[in-house]
């Protein structure tokens, strides 16, 4: 089956809710002919686990098609771009974890910091999809915390965090000998893949196109240039779609001031705060923070497109 040539990809945001360990994407809603209708690869802001009870079909990562059938599971880092195809649009059964990294191992290495930068550099380095048998350890890992999400015994979410930590230690050890990050010279969201890691963890911070040129190896003009063209938007108009989103999380846990609010998401002042959330959400803070429950419904809506060849 040939793989399609991609024109679009699509930023899927997703939000795990509050008090819950991740994202479980569990049972007969995910039977369905995957890739019917659409023609594009995308990306997420978390983790990607899925585990493909049954059908045939491909599993894009990013340049690389991958053969998938029953007993395979992937493994996508955030920001990479991927997308699964059904063979003739058959259905085919897969179920999904999507996990927060860095919050999980900052939980458990509070203290240090620096290692959970670096550790999270290891498990993000590399996109998987695999036989389960080559891996039965990262397997019964995945299965298990599957299975504490669907039946949500009592005490599922401490063991849900414990088995999550146990995975990506799993995935870190998957990825040794990856770290060489091959990726650099390839096209598309690769080539700035670096930057968008970076927004995501200093988006609190001032940061500058310069500051992104130099983690992407690439001028300023170059570097803008690049990501005006895959992602159809400017690196500053990304910066404040990420900063728009963590508003919105820290405004569902916390009752804090919208200077302080602002402060901690990386915008200079209220009126910057609140000029581009509402470009984002089309409404106020304010007015989002009284009716939160749209938010997530219109940042899944936000498509970033790309034309490009892959």
């Amino acid at each position: 089956m040939a793989a399609k040539k991609k024109q679009e990809i699509e930023f899927r945001y997703y939000e795990i809710p509050q008090n819950e360990p991740c994202i479980a994407l569990l049972g007969e809603a995910w039977v369905r002919p995957y890739g019917e209708d659409i023609d594009c690869l995308h990306f997420h802001n978390y983790m990607e686990i899925g585990y493909c009870q049954d059908g045939v079909g491909e599993v894009m990562l990013d340049e690389q098609v991958i053969s998938y059938k029953p007993g395979m599971f992937t493994v996508i880092p955030k920001n990479f771009p991927h997308n699964t195809n059904s063979d003739h649009f058959s259905l085919s059964s897969w179920e999904y974890l999507f996990i927060d990294v860095e919050a999980v191992l900052r939980e458990f290495y509070r203290e240090d910091s620096l290692y959970v930068d670096d550790l999270s550099a290891i498990i993000n380095n590399h996109a998987w999809a695999v036989d389960a048998s080559e891996y039965p350890e990262l397997t019964s890992l995945i299965k298990s915390i599957m299975d504490e999400m669907r039946y949500k015994k009592e005490f599922y979410s401490e063991s849900v965090k414990g088995l999550q930590l146990s995975l990506l230690m799993n995935i870190a050890r998957m990825n040794q000998g990856k770290q060489e990050r091959v990726r650099k010279q390839s096209r598309g969201v690769s080539q700035i893949s670096y930057a968008l890691h970076y927004i995501g963890a200093n988006y609190a911070e001032e940061l500058t196109i310069g500051d992104l040129a130099q983690v992407s190896n690439m001028s300023e003009t170059h570097f803008g240039r690049v990501f005006q063209k895959v992602m159809n938007m400017t690196p500053s108009d990304y910066l404040n779609l990420v900063r728009v989103q963590m508003a919105c999380e820290y405004m569902k846990k916390h009752t804090d001031s919208m200077e302080l609010v602002a402060e901690r998401c990386g915008f200079q002042s209220v009126s910057t705060f609140n000029r581009n959330f509402k470009k984002v959400l089309n409404i106020t803070p304010y007015q989002w923070k009284i009716h939160p429950e749209n938010y997530e419904a219109r940042l899944l809506d936000y498509k970033i497109s790309a034309y490009k060849g892959w």
